[in-house]
């Protein structure tokens, strides 16, 4: 049984730091990446609406990020515990949502820009909420 389980989500001022952990357990060899997406206030709850952030292969070689977030955010993974993380720096109001965890459907490896479609496997949510 797949489960992935995030951590570390809470309430931050505007400038600060937040890391996001992820628990994968039970997934098929075949999902070579992971991904974290979200959904901010506002936006129905449907999966077609979460919003792209970065993505990991489990080797943590391979990476990639929504452009605008690049550079504030970091994407890694421990294969050995089964651990994906999302360092998140200078937050900002905007930033505010629900971040999901995601296994990807194989072939996808990480590299690319990946939409709700990519997704094998979600995990429940974590709140980020940046005050200003």
């Amino acid at each position: 049984q797949v489960q992935l389980t995030e951590s570390g989500g809470g309430f931050v001022q505007a400038g600060g730091s937040l890391r996001l952990s992820c628990a994968a357990s039970g997934l098929s060899p075949h999902n070579y990446a992971m991904a974290w997406f979200r959904q901010a206030p506002g936006k129905e709850r449907e999966e077609k609406e979460r919003e792209f952030v970065a993505a990991v292969s489990w080797s943590g070689v391979t990476t990639s990020y929504a452009i605008s977030l690049k550079g504030r955010f970091t994407v890694s993974s421990d294969n050995a515990k089964k651990m994906v993380y999302l360092q998140m720096n200078a937050l900002k109001p905007e930033d505010t949502a629900v971040y999901f965890c995601a296994a990807l459907k194989p072939p996808y490896g990480g590299s690319g820009t990946y939409t709700p479609s990519h997704v094998d496997r979600w995990g429940q949510g974590t709140q980020v909420t940046v005050s200003s």
